[in-house]
């Protein structure tokens, strides 16, 4: 049963994509439903964009980073995922006693436990030397998320739902569902008609998208690439119309040069609903 006195907030952790940009952490976000934290994606940079938003670090938030345990990801490339040995261990270090929870493509539970043998000896000085460490804490539960994967507990209910992102099979958005809200992830993808049938009366909407102007400037081969593997400003304006998000989050945006007001301009030619281009650190309730 949801408790339905629960507020939901999102909070954009990271909007950045395999380059490298200081202002952009990794892919990551988090629902916050009243004090149960949801993590979705964890690229690199995630567990100190976390700590920026709590109250041990200047900010509101009245979680710490070891509340963390559920984690959900959407598939295995690297901007999604670098942070994962940061959110294996800095969290344990920092008290947390229970497991992590890993939802995510099969190939996550392998990388799990490669990171937790890499970091054996780390993990064994802290357990028996002599920081008083838990022995708990850096140890994980993985459940394999498909096409149609469905997690409920009190607070929210969330589905996996495979989109569209070139030939890479395990990819995949999430529908996460508080009692007040819908909130959608896209993933990475190129136009998705699961995202379609699956985001409708969706609150926000978190989706990706390129540069126009970027992807004009591109080689042959980088077009081809980029329009198999994710969206364009065109494509995703006519996505938003048939949709109807009350809010429609640009994020890990291929900006190629330009600036945000000139992505967010080339998707308002083709959808005139509420656009937010999406910072590090951006809280939307």
């Amino acid at each position: 049963m949801l408790d339905l006195t629960a507020s939901t907030k999102l909070y954009i952790l990271g909007t950045g994509t395999p380059n490298p940009n200081p202002e952009r952490a990794g892919s990551s976000y988090l629902i916050l439903v009243e004090d149960e934290p949801y993590l979705i994606d964890f690229g690199s940079g995630v567990v100190r964009r976390l700590a920026a938003l709590t109250k041990a670090w200047g900010g509101d938030l009245e979680i710490d980073t070891e509340d963390l345990k559920h984690a959900f990801l959407t598939h295995m490339h690297s901007d999604h995922n670098l942070g994962l040995s940061d959110l294996i261990i800095t969290p344990w270090i920092m008290g947390r006693e229970h497991k992590l929870v890993l939802h995510g493509p099969k190939s996550l539970d392998n990388m799990a436990r490669n990171l937790i043998e890499a970091f054996e000896f780390d993990i064994s000085y802290r357990i028996n030397g002599t920081q008083p460490q838990n022995s708990t804490g850096y140890k994980y539960e993985f459940n394999q998320i498909f096409d149609g994967y469905v997690y409920e507990d009190n607070f929210v209910k969330v589905e996996a739902f495979k989109n569209s992102h070139g030939d890479l099979d395990e990819s995949y958005g999430f529908v996460f569902q508080t009692p007040h809200k819908k909130i959608v992830f896209s993933g990475d993808t190129a136009p998705s008609e699961n995202l379609l049938l699956k985001a409708k009366g969706a609150d926000i909407l978190i989706h990706e998208v390129y540069s126009q102007a970027g992807f004009e400037k591109k080689t042959p081969d980088w077009q081809i690439y980029h329009a198999a593997h994710h969206t364009s400003p065109e494509e995703l304006g006519i996505i938003a119309s048939k949709i109807r998000p009350k809010k429609l989050v640009l994020s890990h945006i291929l900006f190629w040069g330009s600036q945000p007001d000139e992505i967010k301009k080339e998707v308002e030619l083709f959808y005139d609903g509420e656009v937010i281009v999406a910072d590090d650190l951006l809280l939307i309730d």
